[in-house]
């Protein structure tokens, strides 16, 4: 893999319980809501432990396979355009994700954007 190791770890104030953060991240429906631009190839109504889905932007493709779930964190194994992890954690008011991996995109970047984009969607649909 081309690219340098890169590491990025924020955490940010949502409006949302812990609850709806879960479903934000683990359900294909609302994953495809705030991952946009990204399409999300998946089946399912939750991701489950040993599930795997393809994330694409462009010419990137992105695979993801579900390492460990639990109620507040979910481990995501990452290969292609990132061969990594990416770590998501939260609770009452917060989430936090951390990513490691081999990469030429800007990793950082894009987590950032990401995050704004979910606590975009959230304000604008759990907060109403």
């Amino acid at each position: 893999m081309l690219g340098t190791f890169q590491s990025s770890h924020l955490r940010i104030e949502v409006p949302a319980t812990a609850d709806q953060l879960r479903d934000y991240l683990t359900q294909p429906r609302q994953l495809r809501q705030w991952l946009w631009p990204l399409q999300i190839q998946t089946t399912g109504d939750r991701l489950q432990v040993g599930d795997s889905f393809t994330s694409e932007f462009l010419w990137l493709k992105l695979e993801h396979r579900v390492e460990l779930l639990t109620a507040e964190r979910l481990v995501l194994v990452l290969r292609q355009a990132i061969e990594g992890w990416q770590e998501w954690s939260w609770g009452d008011g917060w989430v936090q994700s951390c990513i490691e991996g081999v990469t030429p995109l800007p990793l950082e970047l894009g987590q950032t954007f990401l995050l704004w984009r979910l606590k975009s969607v959230l304000k604008e649909t759990v907060a109403s």
